[in-house]
């Protein structure tokens, strides 16, 4: 299960890129992705809150709300064992949707599909995760 497992995840990483998303935008929704998720595994809430959208801060306007709401809805996200970068789109001007496979602490495989706006600062903040258990065979 487990060589099952690392196959999907290094075939999930190399999905082809949307043909329209500049690989810089890729490159910098990628960045705060990883950035989000090695904050989590670090535990430190803080960073973690600072990688999501303003939007996303009115809705939880505190540190330990926003941690909260992520440790009780989104397990996998908030511990991953490991992660890897799938598809990648842009959806209009400064936003993209970046598909993550990730291996949940239940062991399960679970893919996320993040969605990601530029902000002012020039640096893309999370609008949005929705997440679901692998539908990849073997998962």
């Amino acid at each position: 299960m487990q060589i099952i497992r690392a196959a999907l995840l290094a075939a999930f990483a190399f999905l082809p890129v949307g043909a329209f998303a500049g690989d810089a935008d890729i490159r910098g929704a990628q960045a705060t992705v990883e950035s989000q998720l090695k904050a989590f595994q670090s535990n430190d809430g803080e960073l973690a809150y600072s990688f999501a959208a303003p939007s996303i801060q009115r809705i939880f306007p505190t540190v330990d709300i926003f941690m909260g709401m992520v440790g009780s809805a989104y397990q996998p996200v908030r511990n991953p064992r490991n992660f890897a970068f799938g598809a990648a789109k842009e959806l209009g001007a400064g936003r993209v949707q970046q598909d993550v496979l990730l291996t949940g602490p239940d062991g399960v495989d679970y893919e996320a599909e993040y969605t990601l706006e530029l902000q002012p600062d020039g640096v893309y903040r999370i609008t949005s995760v929705k997440l679901k258990k692998s539908t990849a065979v073997g998962a």
